[in-house]
Parts: C-alpha cells; sequence; structure tokens
C-alpha cells in the first residue's frame, strides 16, 4: 500500500484522542496497519459458502459485471451484478451482534461490510460509517466502538472506499485515490447503493429509516450518494473535500511534485460531475449537517466556504476554530448523536418511493443472497465569514 502524507487535524487527532469512541473515529483519519484479507476465495478468512462457490469467488449463473460509468452517480449506466453475499464471523456480545460479510459486484474487488446490530431490536433504523482516506476497517472491530454506535437501538454499517484500505490492490504505486479520484469517488457511490440494495433483503434492519457519516473523502462520498439516493435520510460530514480546482490547489494531502497533474483541466473536468458543491444545493428532502474544522490543512479554507455557500440553507452548519476545540465538542458520544435524533424524528412509515426502492434492489439481489444463521435544524452561522 501507498503511504501518504498525514495533513494536519489528521496527525493531532491521531496523537491527542485514544482510549474512547472519539478516539476510535479519529484513528480512522490516519493510516492504520493493513489488514490482509483474501481478494477471491476467502479461504483464509473462513468465509461461509454454503452455495459452493468455485475457487475465483464467483458464481457461475451468475458472474460480477465489468460496465461502470463512474461519471455518473447513479448506477443506471452501469453494469454490477452482485455475487452472494459470504459470511465471514459474527460475533455475539452482550449489547450487540456483529457480522463480517463480503460483497461483491466488481472483478478482483471485493468489499468487506460490517453489519452491526444492536441486542433486544428487532428493526433498528440504519447508519452508515465512512471514514477518509486513508483508513481501515480496523475500527468496527472494536467492541467499545460497536456498543457506542448501536447505544439506543441504531444498526451500524461499517466499510471502506474504493482504492482504500484492503481495497487497493494490484495497483502501480503512483495510482492511488486521488490520482484516480472519478475511479474512487463514482465506484463508491455506486457502492453505497448496491450495498442499501443488499440491506434491503434482510429482514432484521428499518430500511425506512437511513443515515451516513461521513468525514474528509467519506462526507464527500456521502453527498454524492444522498443526491443519487433517495433511502438516505439525512447525512453528518466532517469536513468534506470538494470544490475541486481549490482543493486540488492547496490541500496538504497532495504531494507538491504531482500537484500538477491534479490541476490541469482535463483531470478537472473528470471529476467536475462529483463535486460536492454541486450537488449539495440539491438534497432538498434530507435532513443535513456540515461540521467544519478551519485548522484542517486537508480541506482549506477556500473549499471550506465554498461547501459552506452551496449547503441548504435548512442545513446545519458547525465550525470550531481548532481541532482541539472540535475535539472537546466531540467527545462523550456526542458526535454520532445527531444523526441519530434525525433518524429518530423521521417515521417509519415515511416514505412510500423508498419502500419501492428497497423492494427493487431486493429483486436485484435476493436470488444470489445467503441468509445469516441465525425538522430541520436552523442553518446556523460560522465563523467563515469573519
Amino acid at each position: 500500500m501507498m503511504f501518504r502524507k498525514e495533513g494536519g487535524m489528521q496527525q493531532v487527532w491521531r496523537r491527542s484522542c485514544r482510549g474512547d469512541l472519539f478516539a476510535g473515529l479519529v484513528l480512522l483519519l490516519s493510516i492504520n496497519v493493513t489488514i490482509a484479507w483474501a481478494q477471491q476465495s476467502g479461504s483464509n478468512l473462513g468465509w461461509s459458502n454454503p452455495a459452493g462457490l468455485n475457487q475465483s469467488g464467483s458464481v457461475s449463473a451468475r458472474s460480477v459485471g465489468n460496465l461502470e460509468d463512474w461519471s455518473s452517480l447513479s448506477l443506471a449506466n452501469s453494469e454490477l451484478i452482485p455475487e452472494r453475499p459470504l459470511l465471514g464471523e459474527r460475533d455475539e456480545n452482550p449489547q450487540f451482534t456483529r457480522e463480517l460479510w463480503q460483497v461483491k459486484w466488481r472483478q478482483g474487488d471485493p468489499i468487506d461490510l460490517y453489519v452491526i446490530r444492536p441486542k433486544g431490536v428487532a428493526k433498528p433504523p440504519v447508519i452508515l460509517y465512512l471514514y477518509s482516506y486513508p483508513s481501515e476497517t480496523e475500527i468496527f472491530r472494536g467492541d467499545h466502538y460497536c456498543a457506542d454506535v448501536t447505544k439506543d437501538g441504531f444498526a451500524a454499517i461499517g466499510f471502506v472506499s474504493a482504492l482504500t484500505g484492503h481495497r487497493y490492490t494490484y495497483r502501480p504505486m503512483k495510482q492511488w485515490f486521488v490520482s484516480e479520484l472519478q475511479e474512487a469517488l463514482g465506484s463508491s457511490v455506486h457502492d453505497i447503493q448496491m450495498i442499501l440494495n443488499y440491506l434491503s433483503t434482510r429482514d432484521d434492519l428499518d430500511m425506512s429509516r437511513v443515515g451516513m457519516f461521513g468525514v474528509g473523502s467519506g462526507g464527500t462520498i456521502a453527498i454524492l450518494a444522498a443526491a443519487a439516493d433517495p433511502r438516505i435520510k439525512t447525512i453528518d460530514v466532517i469536513d468534506p473535500w470538494g470544490d475541486w480546482p481549490d482543493w486540488m490547489t492547496k490541500s496538504s494531502l497532495i504531494p507538491e511534485r504531482e500537484r500538477p497533474n491534479y490541476v490541469k483541466p482535463e483531470f478537472l473536468k473528470k471529476v467536475a460531475p462529483l463535486d460536492p458543491v454541486e450537488w449539495l444545493p440539491q438534497l432538498k428532502s434530507q435532513r443535513i449537517r456540515v461540521q467544519q474544522v478551519l485548522d484542517d490543512s486537508v480541506t482549506p479554507r477556500a473549499v471550506q466556504k465554498r461547501i459552506k455557500a452551496a449547503t441548504p440553507w435548512t442545513a446545519q452548519i458547525l465550525s470550531f476554530d481548532t481541532t482541539q476545540q472540535f475535539s472537546s465538542a466531540a467527545s462523550g458520544g456526542k458526535l454520532l448523536q445527531w444523526v441519530k435524533d434525525q433518524l429518530r424524528l423521521a417515521s417509519p412509515q415515511s416514505a412510500s418511493q423508498d419502500s419501492q426502492n428497497s423492494r427493487a434492489g431486493k429483486q436485484a439481489i435476493e436470488p444470489n443472497h445467503i441468509q445469516s444463521n441465525d425538522v430541520q435544524s436552523d442553518h446556523v452561522q460560522t465563523k467563515l465569514d469573519d
């Protein structure tokens, strides 16, 4: 795996916040030790394979597709055919049940998907968690983290974006998340829709109440996914990347020797359809919160201003002068409470169209599914205007 320079907020969070939920969250903004998951057969992981998959991990009746349009948020122009999900692990805890599934709809790109459900809740609302590049799935194996994200009766879905963690394989070292940004973002937005399709085939989740929590590039993907899929009712994002001309020019994440490649018109043209600044104004029905840390060098101040200006007036925007200030405000479990509160406000029967979407997803994936055993807020003014 290629190791990249950490931004200011990533470095501070990794040093200063350990031992609690917030520590686990922010550690995913720094580089973790890569977990070596098998990419095809899953034989070394103990993946459950009751359908008798062949050694390549494919199902002879339906193999994964290769056609994908990264420039479009929609799946309409792509051919992603899911294989049967494979159950790798199930952990029972007094407070939650944690399952590790391998899902796959793209050649050479199996995804480790954590489904973490609270005990004693038949069909909990669902929150997807996506952290910034670079990150790994290690956090989803932490019992303290899982207890916190499922607290108050919510299911947590954890994974990493394309070209991140265990999904960065078989690539020349010069290729990484930013150099292949169109692919990284486009694939990840498609992944979220495919994940929601899979989750809709289960009978132990409330798919009428779905939210998403995203950090950095994960926040960008959350915004794009909400624009693509109305099943996502609320998003809470921290310093999403975007406004690509300014971000490429000023972000500390990009090595200076590579920066000229990313400010070329042809590169910017490819990623322009995937700019959250263009899609945020179109999020009319979702509940949205954007949190911005003003000393974060990965997301420059100019980018934060553009994102703030693009955010719908019904959204909530919070800003913090320093990472330390943000850390204090987010400690004690408060970081994840907002998105839970928004889903608690949503009616389980709020959108018949979303139910139709869930049924459509179920029809698309169910033949290949291996069953498991067992108020909008007022617009908050920030200091970005100062």
